[in-house]
């Protein structure tokens, strides 16, 4: 049974510090992922942890928004928020599996792209239209699973994808209720209310047909891990049947109807 909290408080939960990490989703999900670098440009973002793996003895592609597990390493990926090096690290992979026909699975949890003088000198925008421009056009499935926050276009960046699916107590927005409450009304200590307004929770957007659908999170990792195991495999057992070309045209419908 799906939870009944509201709005705030799902936003709460989606930001609390004991979710599901990246970590925890990569052994549990992935125990043989080989990790990658670098973006070939010259940057190697720790805030996007990509690679290859294989899925119930199925080659893909791994991409994941990382926020670190302590105090040092949150800084260093910037509590979740990407560099441009990482859209970039992101895309060459997504495109790497293209060209060998791998599936892209991908976990978001961002409050956003990384809002900074240094992200907007290294091409911040650029990298994002490119991932979002990029992603639309791949001719093998694209999953993506927000297992936290989805702020803004640094979680749009990764989820121009055939489904989208969320987390229980998980958020997707164009931008916190927080920033979304100063805007409106000038004060961010409404973001209560802003956060009921703006739809952002699993249900409000499957209701919408936003996302494909909602995956339980009870307080157990593993049991949160089995859960999105059985989502993954049979939707991409649903995907791989279709050629390539459909899954760009339907990605582009499914964008369109919004």
């Amino acid at each position: 049974m799906m939870s009944k909290l509201d709005a705030a408080q799902v936003v709460k939960r989606a930001r609390r510090a004991d979710k599901i990490t990246a970590q925890e989703l990569i052994t549990h999900l992935f125990p043989d992922f080989f990790e990658l670098h670098g973006d070939r440009v010259g940057g190697d973002d720790p805030a996007i942890i990509g690679g290859w793996a294989t899925f119930h003895d199925q080659p893909v592609t791994v991409i994941i928004t990382n926020r670190g597990q302590d105090l040092a390493e949150r800084q260093q990926t910037h509590f979740g928020s990407p560099m441009p090096a990482g859209y970039r690290k992101a895309l060459r992979l997504m495109q790497q599996a293209a060209h060998f026909n791998r599936p892209v699975l991908v976990f978001v949890n961002t409050p956003g792209a990384y809002p900074s003088p240094e992200a907007e000198e290294q091409g911040q925008g650029p990298a994002l239209a490119q991932s979002i421009l990029a992603m639309g056009e791949l001719e093998v499935p694209v999953i993506t699973v927000i297992y936290g926050e989805g702020g803004s276009g640094g979680a749009l960046a990764l989820a121009v994808s055939d489904q989208v699916w969320m987390l229980e107590y998980s958020t997707y927005a164009i931008l916190s209720p927080e920033g979304f409450a100063a805007i409106l009304w000038k004060d961010s200590k409404k973001a209560g209310l802003a956060a009921e307004q703006m739809q952002l929770t699993p249900q409000a957007l499957l209701k919408q047909q936003v996302i494909e659908g909602i995956i339980p999170e009870p307080d157990d990792h593993k049991e949160v891990c089995t859960n999105i195991d059985q989502v993954l495999w049979e939707q991409l057992q649903k995907l791989r049947a279709l050629p390539g070309n459909e899954l760009v045209r339907q990605r582009h419908a499914r964008f369109r109807k919004f």
